[in-house]
């Protein structure tokens, strides 16, 4: 940041009196300048279909990590509830019908400043559709999930912990559980 929002005027990043970390300060107008985390809402879209669950999955039409396959799911918009910006971003990314239910995981992703949280969802029919962030949507078994085409690390956490709740109910030891992970930045190889 370089500029007050505010009154336009340079501002400066300093520890204010009553804080302890370093904020973009405006010395003309004293306006404060808090950046938080930017949420990160999608939805989990499932569907039944001959005893397996199978998930919905969309590939990205657009960076950062084009071609991927990810859930449907974005940066929540302001007056908007997380149950609503789950729902939006479903009918934008996959044309999809759902009926939200609880939420299922929240990820902690801090050194990218962010949130990102999972709805339960389920499909309400098949007509679905990419959107104009999407090259394709499908529908996968845990079987043929692209696991080395996943774009996110949160996306393969969240996957994996579905996967892990429905074998636990197929095995009659419970229902669905809420999650919630810290996703740390990842190692880089050499």
């Amino acid at each position: 940041m370089k500029f007050c929002s505010e009154c336009a005027h340079p501002v400066v990043q300093q520890i204010p009196p009553d804080d302890n970390r370093p904020r973009y300060v405006c010395t003309h107008c004293g306006t404060i300048h808090y950046q938080n985390p930017k949420m990160v809402i999608g939805s989990i879209p499932l569907w039944q279909e001959g005893g397996e669950t199978r998930v919905l999955l969309c590939r990205r039409a657009i960076e950062p990590r084009y071609g991927y396959w990810t859930l449907p799911a974005g940066f929540m918009e302001n007056n908007e509830t997380t149950s609503d910006a789950a729902a939006r971003e479903t009918e934008e990314e996959a044309g999809a019908n759902i009926r939200l239910q609880q939420l299922f995981a929240m990820l902690n992703v801090p050194h990218v400043h962010q949130v990102h949280m999972f709805y339960l969802a389920d499909l309400l029919d098949l007509n679905y559709a990419a959107g104009v962030e999407s090259l394709d949507v499908r529908l996968f078994s845990e079987a043929e999930i692209p696991w080395e085409e996943i774009a996110f690390p949160t996306i393969t956490q969240t996957l994996r912990l579905l996967f892990e709740d429905l074998a636990r109910i197929r095995n009659g030891e419970g229902d669905f559980r809420f999650h919630t992970r810290d996703i740390t930045r990842p190692m880089r190889q050499s």
